[in-house]
């Protein structure tokens, strides 16, 4: 569809100088993130490079035991390619730590321990550098709440969260992301031969052309369907993007004062510099 066309080179611009801007607002010089070896976090990381300087670039790769030798080899070679500082921090000693007391505990109980675990660390690196930890997750992950609340959904800057899935490999393209990694299967990489699109039922793709008319056009439902959209996938996606809207809200604050935080106390993050 013509809307999730991009200017690659435009956005590259506007992302970059994001970077570049919201860091040095709070006083800062320093970004820290998380290399999975997959596209989003490869194209974060290509962005923070050139916006900061691949010295002023910190990554951990943090695997799991059951992480694909795969996923740690793509962020190794991200990182070689940028020349940014690059640590493996092993988790499985924590996350085995505290599983040991729930053994039955299910798949998705314990990708979300590793995807909090993995931000744990992200913040500890924050405080230590200094540095602000860049998020990783695009709008079409965001809109369909596919990620950890405090986990992978959590940073102090998200360059890409207002990209869909498809516009991130077109950036990606355009700013030399390795092939291998543009190309390969996406993967949280959570537990053996996990798979973003076999976990979620539909493409990236498939759902993107439905979430831009949805979400950015606003169209109806029976615009949606006269689209050619079924309507069981169109009623599915919006309870997916309804059911998880908590997950794109700070907490909810009970409102007992004349001015509450977040509702009558807004200012922009660098308000009175």
């Amino acid at each position: 569809m013509a809307g999730l066309r991009v200017n690659a080179q435009l956005l590259r611009q506007v992302l970059v100088g994001f970077i570049r801007d919201e860091v040095s607002k709070v006083g800062i010089r320093k970004a820290v993130l998380g290399l999975s070896g997959g596209i989003d976090s490869a194209l974060v990381a290509y962005l923070a490079a050139e916006a900061l300087g691949a010295g002023n670039v910190h990554a951990c790769i943090m695997p799991y035991k059951t992480s694909n030798p795969e996923s740690e080899a793509h962020a190794r070679l991200v990182a070689d390619r940028l020349g940014i500082n690059c640590q493996v921090i092993e988790i499985t000693p924590m996350v085995d730590a505290y599983f040991s007391l729930f053994p039955d505990a299910n798949n998705m109980r314990r990708g979300n321990k590793m995807a909090r675990e993995r931000m744990t660390i992200l913040y500890d690196h924050s405080a230590a550098l200094p540095a602000l930890v860049l998020g990783t997750s695009n709008k079409t992950e965001l809109l369909l709440g596919y990620g950890t609340l405090y986990g992978d959904m959590s940073s102090a800057l998200n360059p890409i969260g207002d990209i869909y899935k498809t516009q991130v490999w077109q950036l990606a393209e355009e700013m030399g992301v390795p092939r291998e990694i543009v190309e390969k299967k996406p993967s949280a990489d959570l537990w053996a031969g996990q798979t973003d699109e076999q976990e979620l039922g539909f493409t990236y793709r498939e759902v993107d052309e439905l979430l831009y008319r949805m979400i950015d056009l606003r169209m109806s439902r029976p615009e949606l369907a006269a689209a050619g959209f079924a309507d069981d996938f169109v009623a599915g996606i919006h309870s997916r993007v309804q059911n998880s809207h908590f997950k794109r809200r700070l907490p909810v604050i009970a409102k007992v004062s004349n001015r509450t935080i977040d509702r009558d106390f807004r200012y922009s993050r660098d308000w009175g510099k």
